[in-house]
């Protein structure tokens, strides 16, 4: 019969041969952007070390216990700050009413205590509620008007420090005025050769919750799947604007505890502290590899981008660098983290 004895030979299909060689073997460069996806942290603490190691061969006093010890205590504020920025911004917002309202709950938890006329305890209870009052201003206005973040928090920045400015009438509430327990953050022990401040250890422990929070609990899977995309959450079933309103509260919340810290770390209660809240804490978020369109980074690398500022900032100055390029350096650090996130965020599979 015809045909018979012959032998029918295929030639591979492009889909055969790509079976038979296995996926694509990815350059050096398509690797490091994979791992650095994968794994935000990894380009902050780089940066970390490779300042360290600088700083430290320009001037050795920089890795002296005193001077570490002192970076500590300088980031702790906006270190807290930083926390509640990292929330709003994994939901691809952003916060500028950080230090409005941290100015604001400061001032009010000082003025209601001032003279030692009532109890500590209930003057950081009401810092923390001012935080939270203004954390659900903010998250109504996002979440039930529908407004942009961004717009939302520039126009509460001016509400809310307008609101501390006219309560205090510009006036500062010294220390010696101020129950024992709101200076009490800014207390130091010894640990070894470092000396710590009670309002570092808060942060610290901040950060475990925060963190812990994030990675391990149903809703900071959620805070991840919103950020990421909002329309893909709301169809799996993620109560979208519940979430939202949570973040935001929850930043809030962070603010007020932060506003305890600040008034240990600078001895008084002044309307015109942190006038870079909004500046440093958004830096030490971005440089610390959270990205700014939401879904992806850790507060562990916000963490180590606090650190980066103000090891920069320490390490700039007893290298005896002028002030303003101190500045122009942290500025060059953002707009370097902001492209590299750029680059990561076009990652192939």
């Amino acid at each position: 019969m015809l045909g018979q004895g012959l032998t029918v030979t295929t030639t591979p299909t492009a889909a055969t041969t790509v079976e038979q060689l296995g996926p694509r073997r990815r350059r050096p460069l398509e690797r490091l952007q994979h791992n650095l996806h994968a794994h935000p942290s990894i380009s902050p603490l780089l940066v970390l070390i490779l300042a360290f190691v600088v700083f430290s061969a320009v001037n050795p006093r920089f890795a002296s216990p005193n001077s570490l010890s002192l970076v500590l205590q300088q980031v702790a504020v906006v270190g807290a700050l930083a926390v509640g920025q990292t929330l709003v911004i994994l939901t691809a917002g952003i916060d500028l009413s950080v230090g409005a309202v941290t100015i604001l709950a400061m001032m009010l938890a000082a003025k209601v205590t001032e003279g030692q006329s009532l109890p500590g305890i209930l003057a950081v209870a009401l810092g923390i509620g001012v935080g939270l009052l203004a954390g659900l201003i903010n998250g109504a206005l996002v979440t039930r008007v529908g407004l942009p973040p961004f717009i939302v928090t520039l126009g509460t920045l001016s509400v809310f420090g307008a609101i501390a400015l006219l309560y205090t009438k510009g006036q500062s509430v010294q220390a010696v005025d101020l129950p024992d327990l709101l200076n009490w953050t800014g207390e130091t022990f010894p640990v070894g050769d470092f000396r710590i401040s009670v309002g570092v250890v808060l942060v610290a422990v901040l950060y475990l919750l925060v963190g812990y929070a994030l990675a391990n609990t149903a809703w900071g899977r959620h805070v991840y799947a919103v950020g990421d995309d909002k329309e893909a959450a709301r169809l799996a079933g993620i109560r979208v604007d519940r979430v939202l309103l949570s973040v935001y509260l929850t930043a809030g919340a962070v603010y007020g505890l932060a506003a305890w810290i600040l008034i240990g770390r600078a001895g008084a209660a002044s309307p015109n502290a942190i006038t870079d809240a909004n500046l440093e804490s958004i830096t030490a978020v971005v440089i610390g590899g959270t990205s700014l369109f939401g879904g992806r980074g850790a507060l562990v690398g916000t963490l180590l981008g606090a650190l980066i500022v103000g090891s920069f900032r320490s390490g700039l100055s007893l290298a005896g660098v002028d002030d303003q390029y101190r500045v122009l350096a942290v500025g060059l650090l953002v707009l370097l983290a902001v492209a590299v996130d750029q680059w990561i965020r076009k990652v192939k599979s």
